[in-house]
């Protein structure tokens, strides 16, 4: 069974990400084995000293499955089985390190869209993650 990794951050690129790839399902000779990630940037700064490291922790998990719920619900309502994760650093880093750990076979993602320029200026995770990758990475917008 094949393993996909789908980063998601809640946003409107990622929604419709999710919804391509359920239309294309059938690409596939059974469903996937799905894991749906969410990587929370780490707070930095004086809110360690002010909050204990479980009550930060707590706030990690509520706002990632804030974030997850409408890709969940997605794969739910297309009866596609998942698994989902909420872990804590720079994205590109620990998506690439997540999918490695789990040995999935595809990481697929929706690109941001910035445009050519914004793009080369800003950088994306879509694009950094194709750079740094060995898993393949397949875009759907």
């Amino acid at each position: 069974m094949l393993k996909m990794l789908m980063p998601v951050d809640g946003s409107e690129t990622s929604s419709r990400a999710v919804d391509e790839f359920v239309q294309r399902l059938d690409w596939y000779r059974e469903k996937p084995e799905v894991h749906l990630l969410n990587v929370r940037i780490p707070l930095f700064g004086n809110v360690p000293m002010f909050i204990s490291k479980e009550e930060l922790g707590n706030y990690y998990q509520e706002e990632g499955l804030k974030n997850l719920q409408q890709a969940r619900n997605k794969l739910e309502q297309a009866g596609v089985a998942y698994r989902h994760h909420v872990i804590v650093g720079e994205p590109v880093a620990m998506i690439v390190q997540f999918a490695e750990e789990i040995q999935c076979d595809q990481i697929i993602i929706g690109p941001r869209g910035l445009g050519e320029i914004k793009g080369l200026l800003l950088g994306s995770v879509a694009s950094k993650l194709i750079q740094l990758s060995t898993v393949p990475v397949l875009l759907l917008k």
